[in-house]
């Protein structure tokens, strides 16, 4: 991708703190764009980023919300218009895993990972459209997951989240196409940050053995995808799920 593609953009990523958020967030940064980044609550890491990005010779502003309150996410688009002056470019990021066998899954973490994962992709967006429109132009990824495709034994609440962030999406898209807005998401399989840092050396390795590619993705992966999206090579792409996974999903 040519340097600088998104110069004079701007653009707000959720959940831009640390992993894939962060990735994108600096890659978006690295192509020429001002970047908004929020962040729920790990102020002292988002602020790394914004130095890092500041230091591209772009303007970065961090801006804590939470996504799943409508008037957070209100808060988070309205900073990137007082102080960038508008919104090109929107990356529904942020999320949270509450994992549990559904017979013993607790109905407040069925709920929550719904409302941060999918809600707050609805709240972000219905904030940033109609600004969006007004501009006739846009771009908005929603980071979905192969577990919304595929599904997990132990995941009821993400993957239901995850699928329904596909489904918002393709209708999104079929609204406000016509306002040269596109939306498009991205469905990363197992990429290596601090949730599946967690996971034990057996269990990496057995994941593994099911990735054709034998190996799993980095953030940056998730990033450059999201950078191309973002640029006006993906102008004719909306309504698109494109899966990051190494060829699990097929």
């Amino acid at each position: 991708m040519c340097n600088k593609v998104l110069s004079g953009k701007n653009a707000v990523v959720t959940g831009a703190s640390r992993g894939i958020g962060r990735a994108i967030a600096l890659k978006l940064a690295e192509l020429g764009a001002n970047v908004i980044l929020n962040y729920r609550s790990s102020a002292k890491s988002v602020e790394e980023v914004v130095k890092a990005i500041e230091e591209k010779g772009v303007k970065a502003l961090a801006v804590q919300g939470d996504v799943s309150n409508f008037e957070d996410a209100k808060k988070i688009i309205d900073s990137a218009i007082e102080n960038f002056g508008s919104i090109d470019i929107l990356v529904n990021n942020a999320g949270i895993t509450k994992d549990g066998l559904l017979m013993r899954m607790k109905e407040e973490d069925f709920d929550k990972v719904i409302e941060v994962n999918l809600k707050g992709v609805f709240n972000c967006t219905r904030h940033a459209t109609p600004i969006m429109m007004k501009q006739r132009s846009g771009r908005i990824i929603n980071i979905s997951s192969v577990v919304g495709i595929t599904g997990n034994a132990g995941q009821t609440n993400y993957a239901a989240a995850k699928a329904g962030i596909i489904g918002f999406t393709k209708s999104t898209a079929k609204e406000i196409a016509a306002r040269g807005i596109t939306v498009n998401a991205i469905a990363p399989g197992f990429i290596q940050t601090d949730m599946t840092e967690a996971l034990s050396d057996k269990v990496k390795e057995t994941i593994k053995t099911i990735i054709p590619l034998r190996k799993m993705g980095t953030p940056e992966d998730v990033a450059e995808a999201t950078a191309f999206l973002a640029s006006p090579m993906a102008s004719y792409i909306t309504g698109q799920v494109i899966s990051i996974d190494g060829g699990m999903h097929m």
